[in-house]
């Protein structure tokens, strides 16, 4: 898969979400990050009694995907929620940012049917912070 196949992806992002460890909030979330060179990273939300040590779904996909040596990537696929789907929290787009360009699809759908949206990363976080910004 090199190409943005959402609905492949979106797939994925469902079957990572089964993997998720909330048992604060009950809120399973499943991510798919779509590499530059083909690969699919997958990150599931793990929560900790400690709120703040919590860590969502798309920071572990990226984490993972720049462990194993991926630093450019394509798109993503977002599951969660029942009925309505939700978007990528802001420590997760600033995080996003640093690795991906802003016309980069982010796609998003609840955990099973439901209409499924796509919007560039850009329009999630329109005025991200960058390194170079910060020179």
């Amino acid at each position: 898969m090199s190409q943005p196949d959402t609905a492949a992806l979106i797939e994925t992002a469902r079957k990572a979400a089964d993997q998720a460890y909330c048992p604060y909030s009950n809120y399973p979330v499943g991510a798919a990050l779509l590499a530059e060179d083909g690969r699919v990273f997958t990150g599931c939300n793990v929560e900790n009694a400690s709120y703040g040590l919590t860590i969502c779904a798309e920071r572990v996909a990226i984490t993972g995907a720049v462990a194993q040596g991926a630093r450019k990537f394509v798109a993503l696929a977002l599951a969660a929620g029942q009925d309505q789907p939700a978007t990528p929290c802001g420590a997760c787009l600033q995080v996003l940012v640093e690795f991906c360009p802003a016309d980069m699809p982010v796609s998003f759908a609840p955990l099973s049917g439901g209409t499924v949206r796509t919007l560039p990363l850009g329009d999630f976080l329109p005025h991200a912070f960058r390194l170079e910004q910060g020179q």
